[in-house]
């Protein structure tokens, strides 16, 4: 038997009974043999950025560096911030970490509050969000599995974004909502704007 699949076969037998959903969605990325050898890298601390919209990331970890199977982000989320609108991944499954604070979390219609030292998955398929409702600043990782999602975050929020405000384009625009909407469609994304101002309006959220 091939060491990946070796491995991969005993990290996740011991899921297999508990949540047999999570280990068939997870052994893919385990199970990669056709995109040879995966190579040791190192990735040094580096200080979050943090916008003055009180959020900020950094993309620790990237697909390409894993062949495909796993990336991940550092992400900070300041005092009564909700996060995006509700959504949901065609591919994409979620673990989130919570290293500082506490991350509230909406899954269909149930709300988790996940302190620092907690874990919670975001399998795809389902509607979710996150905001932070607490009055200090929140930082946590959010892995990603099963797509290259670290691109659309930098897509979306270091380039698409940043150039419509330097151009003085209102992101409710039709030009915004059309590209922001192409970029949704290309990584399987459906969004709930909708939901979204009521959630703020129910915690307290600023957008």
């Amino acid at each position: 038997m091939e060491r990946r699949h070796f491995l991969a076969s005993g990290l996740l037998a011991g899921f297999d009974a508990q949540c047999p959903s999570l280990t068939q969605s997870l052994l893919p990325a385990f199970t990669h043999s056709d995109r040879g050898p995966l190579k040791p890298f190192y990735s040094p601390p580096e200080p979050t950025q943090v916008g003055p919209n009180g959020l900020g990331f950094r993309v620790p970890v990237r697909s390409n560096q894993t062949n495909g199977q796993f990336s991940c982000m550092e992400g900070i989320m300041g005092p009564k911030l909700m996060g995006p609108a509700p959504h949901v991944h065609k591919e994409l499954d979620e673990l989130m970490f919570v290293q500082e604070g506490t991350v509230s979390i909406l899954v269909g219609d149930k709300v988790y509050e996940v302190e620092a030292g907690g874990w919670h998955l975001r399998p795809h398929g389902l509607v979710h969000t996150f905001w932070n409702a607490t009055d200090k600043p929140v930082r946590y990782i959010d892995m990603f599995f099963n797509q290259d999602f670290e691109n659309f975050l930098e897509e979306m929020f270091a380039r698409l974004i940043p150039d419509l405000m330097k151009r003085g384009v209102s992101l409710t625009s039709k030009e915004a909502t059309d590209k922001m909407n192409a970029l949704y469609t290309r990584y399987g994304i459906t969004m709930f704007e909708e939901q979204r101002q009521p959630i703020m309006a129910q915690y307290g959220l600023k957008g």
